[in-house]
């Protein structure tokens, strides 16, 4: 299969000696894995269907393990962000989460996709801190642990303040996939809630994460 054989071909190229070659062709290697997913999303369903029932199996498997992977090196994106010894807040599945440091002192926004809304009331917690004054902990309404929110399915978004949902064109990878089309203007939002709350200073290690999709979802 077209689509097996380019997630097979882009891992083998990690073993290229010549770096200049190796960020070229690692860069064409990503092209054509998102052009086979590109294909395989639009293709018809009877296309789809002509495929062994192990072979779509196969192919999820692959998925599946390749999703885990990525979400693995986007969590990343936000490690070593001051203060240090604040730990990473999780991000909730179905929504995302935008944090930044400001003075010294770490803020946290849960978002939730269309479609879900929180699991407690946030609408006037639109974010969460971590600091020296919060004892290096995360304030949540969460007993423990660095989980600050939950988005559960939901036909409407009632609980948080409306700009903690992406719209329904606009999920988080969307967002997150495409920097010029709403990321900053969600990074812009924050901060000016921020500055309406008393919060002064430069914004320094800001992140948007996107949390995975529950598989229960996608059955509904």
């Amino acid at each position: 299969m077209a689509l097996q054989g380019a997630l097979m071909w882009i891992c083998s190229l990690a073993v290229l000696s010549s770096c200049a070659a190796q960020d070229e062709t690692l860069q064409c290697g990503y092209n054509r894995l998102t052009s086979n997913l590109k294909e395989a999303v639009e293709c018809d369903d009877s296309l789809l269907l002509s495929w062994r029932s192990e072979e779509r199996a196969g192919l999820l498997l692959n998925l599946r393990n390749l999703t885990d992977k990525l979400y693995k090196f986007q969590l990343r994106e936000c490690q070593g962000a001051e203060p240090t010894n604040c730990t990473q807040a999780e991000v909730p599945e179905d929504g995302g989460l935008l944090c930044v440091t400001v003075s010294d002192k770490r803020y946290c926004k849960p978002m939730c996709n269309h479609g879900y809304d929180f699991s407690f009331l946030r609408r006037s917690r639109v974010y969460e801190e971590c600091s020296e004054q919060t004892g290096f902990k995360w304030q949540s309404q969460f007993i423990g642990g660095n989980k600050l929110a939950v988005c559960h399915k939901a036909h409407i978004q009632v609980s948080g303040a409306a700009s903690a949902y992406f719209s329904e064109a606009q999920d988080c990878l969307t967002t997150r996939s495409n920097s010029s089309l709403k990321e900053s203007a969600i990074m812009r939002g924050f901060m000016s809630e921020l500055k309406s709350a008393g919060v002064q200073g430069e914004a320094e290690n800001s992140c948007l994460l996107c949390g995975q999709t529950r598989v229960s979802d996608l059955l509904t």
